[in-house]
């Protein structure tokens, strides 16, 4: 079968992976579609450590093929969103509903492909850029066939990541004020979670001015290509200021962004070591400032909302994928998005 395959050096389309069968408590998915995350070029990079040979891909969306012993939840032919959150489900924090700090769901890849007798690990307990992959049966979550597979993909990170960081971990509130800076894939979401949220005065900055009105249509009510103009619309700061770019840089000015009592949430991958200054008198403001794993996500909760709110017209999923391209067509989804040209690239299969 088909995949996009990173062996330490170059990533390569190939067409001889295979998959084993489901496991008790796994599920097998035949991927329809699958987004492109700059997560994933985080580990070509190497900004994400990973162990080589790997099998990329996060965001996927696709069908059930078959299932191991002990699941009832989907059965064969049900169309599901996967999640990358293989937690275990009995933990003291997934007990407390908290399956982002799931410890067991944080560790060594599992290795459920091969190419050539040699095996390969599983990104993100995913590996979404293939024909079919093999995930924990909490990872797939049943979603209704009337949503576009291509549409869905998008669910299982930069939705959950971005309108979760919204809803369950700023839990921005009605009225509130919200500054998101950079508008990609995840800061898009954020744009949409706030609007969700009922935010008065939504802010977006981006360095990009064609990015304006995919902005607003997400819901920015106000667009800027600097965080210098932030203040004359916020005279004495905002309620809550997302940092979606990743630069430690920005996390300083996030923070001299804050109205009192504000918080500023990091969602942006930084470099592991990459380390970040600021004024720590500002924080006796009552200032806070919050990282987020995944949206602070509870994706067989999370999910199913979402999807309802999209067809109910709230949440944008759509609007989102920019273009689509076969799989085989990788390079050239890498090459658009890294020029800025797509909101979200999916790829399909």
């Amino acid at each position: 079968m088909r995949g996009v395959v990173f062996d330490g050096k170059q990533v390569q389309v190939v067409d001889d992976l295979e998959v084993r069968d489901p496991g008790p408590g796994e599920v097998l998915v035949g991927i329809a579609a699958a987004g492109l995350c700059h997560s994933d070029l985080s580990v070509v990079d190497g900004t994400i450590p990973f162990p080589p040979p790997v099998v990329l891909g996060h965001e996927g969306a696709g069908v059930v093929e078959a299932v191991g012993p002990g699941v009832t939840h989907v059965v064969p032919g049900d169309h599901v969103a996967l999640s990358t959150l293989a937690n275990c489900g009995a933990c003291a924090d997934c007990d407390r509903g908290r399956p982002t700090m799931c410890r067991k769901a944080i560790g060594m890849p599992g290795q459920p492909f091969s190419r050539g007798g040699r095996p390969l690990h599983q990104f993100a307990s995913n590996s979404s850029f293939a024909e079919r992959t093999v995930v924990k049966a909490v990872q797939a979550v049943k979603i209704p066939r009337d949503i576009p597979l291509t549409s869905a993909a998008l669910m299982g990170c930069g939705v959950l990541t971005g309108v979760g960081a919204v809803l369950n971990r700023a839990r921005v509130g009605r009225g509130e004020t919200v500054v998101v800076i950079g508008t990609g894939g995840i800061g898009l979401n954020v744009l949409q979670g706030a609007r969700i949220a009922g935010a008065l005065t939504i802010v977006a900055v981006d360095t990009n001015p064609a990015k304006e009105a995919v902005a607003r249509q997400f819901g920015a009510s106000h667009f800027l290509n600097s965080t210098d103009g932030v203040r004359e619309i916020l005279p004495t700061g905002a309620d809550h200021v997302f940092e979606c770019v990743g630069h430690t840089g920005l996390v300083r000015t996030a923070i001299d962004l804050l109205d009192r009592h504000g918080q500023a949430v990091l969602l942006g991958m930084t470099a592991p070591k990459a380390e970040a200054s600021f004024l720590p008198a500002a924080m006796f403001l009552d200032k806070s400032i919050l990282g987020c794993r995944y949206g602070s996500s509870r994706p067989q909760r999370d999910i199913p909302l979402y999807a309802e709110l999209y067809r109910s017209g709230l949440l944008l999923l759509d609007e989102l994928v920019t273009a689509t391209y076969p799989v085989e067509e990788f390079a050239r989804a890498v090459e658009d998005a890294e020029a800025g040209k797509v909101a979200r690239g999916v790829l399909t299969f």
